[in-house]
């Protein structure tokens, strides 16, 4: 008997942690060939969406479908070539690719060109699968008093009926737990950022109140130095680049853990330091408020003041073994890469 697996295509921008993790749960029933090149090298996005095309004809007859991480210039064609050929195309859609926040510089929609390419993209695929619901619309008015933020891809494209299917990410839960021999510091504070996502993600807030709070420490993981003109009190601790067992044992030596994004399509940090059992305080944006639950705080506005507030309630708390017990517990029990391979495997199955 043949026992050769089917074959499907894997396409993504970059060979990121979590696209590693996708290739390795398909592999279990898939073939799973993988198409990527270094898109962010705009001169040669003509000769990747050439070579692309040779690969997508190439193989496309051999193929059961094609799996895109994140709409971009890599989308159009897997989805258009799928659509000539009847063969099933899903993008996973992870957030800046629902986006287009132009305070921030932030998102793929705001870029006329990309935005065209996203379009026609998703309106092709098989079927849309977004990390939360709030890719597909939401709204919240944290950034300002005033502005509504209004976000996800039915926001920008209301025409569109291509089919969606929520697939959350998945984490492994069982590398992500806390480490039993360090002990926790009680008025710890630990965020993940890139030097980039500095305002995006709230840099510029915790190290404001941070000066309110000189008996406890703050952390960022992700970047060396804050950006040039802000300052910093003693007690924020900037920590470089760490490998996953290093960030593992800061999230186990932290009692809380910071995610005060402007926007957010998932929080996969937010919800790694909550598998070690950090207490999650984030802002009231996107997904956020859904992963925490009743495990943490919700910062309600982008404002120092109130996140001043909301910091010395935080701290008058006395149960944050249980806090964090429960951080991790739901984590666990809707974010596992066990139930991310169920359905994607599920989802792949049944548009075939």
């Amino acid at each position: 008997m043949d026992q050769t697996k089917p074959k499907i295509l894997y396409i993504a921008p970059a060979m990121s942690t979590f696209i590693k993790t996708d290739i390795r749960l398909l592999s279990s029933h898939y073939e799973v060939l993988i198409n990527t090149y270094s898109w962010n090298k705009k001169k040669w996005v003509p000769m990747y969406l050439l070579h692309q095309l040779g690969v997508l004809l190439t193989k496309i007859t051999s193929l059961q479908a094609i799996v895109v991480s994140f709409g971009g210039y890599w989308a159009f064609l897997p989805a258009l070539v799928g659509k000539i050929f009847d063969k099933p195309v899903f993008i996973i859609l992870n957030g800046t690719d629902c986006a287009d926040l132009p305070q921030m510089n932030y998102g793929s929609l705001g870029r006329p060109l990309l935005r065209r390419i996203c379009y026609y993209s998703y309106k092709w695929a098989t079927k849309l699968l977004p990390v939360s619901e709030s890719l597909v619309y939401s709204q919240n008015t944290y950034y300002g008093d005033k502005d509504i933020i209004k976000q996800g891809y039915k926001q920008f494209f209301p025409d569109l009926k291509t089919p969606y299917q929520v697939l959350f990410n998945g984490l492994d839960t069982e590398f992500w737990q806390k480490e039993e021999e360090i002990k926790r510091e009680s008025k710890s504070f630990i965020t993940v950022m890139s030097a980039a996502q500095f305002i995006l993600k709230g840099g510029d807030l915790i190290c404001e109140v941070a000066q309110q709070f000189p008996d406890c420490q703050f952390f960022f993981a992700g970047f060396k130095a804050p950006p040039h003109g802000v300052e910093v009190p003693e007690n924020v601790n900037f920590l470089g680049r760490l490998t996953p067992e290093e960030l593992r044992q800061y999230y186990s030596q932290c009692t809380y853990y910071l995610q005060l994004s402007i926007i957010e399509g998932f929080g996969c940090a937010l919800s790694e330091a909550m598998l070690c059992e950090c207490v999650p305080i984030g802002s009231s944006v996107n997904f956020i408020p859904g992963i925490i639950g009743e495990s943490g705080f919700i910062l309600e506005k982008r404002d120092v003041k109130q996140l001043e507030v909301l910091l010395k309630r935080v701290l008058e708390v006395g149960d944050t073994e249980r806090l964090g017990r429960l951080a991790r517990r739901g984590v666990v029990e809707r974010f596992s890469t066990e139930q991310r391979q169920k359905d994607l495997l599920e989802i792949i199955k049944s548009n075939n």
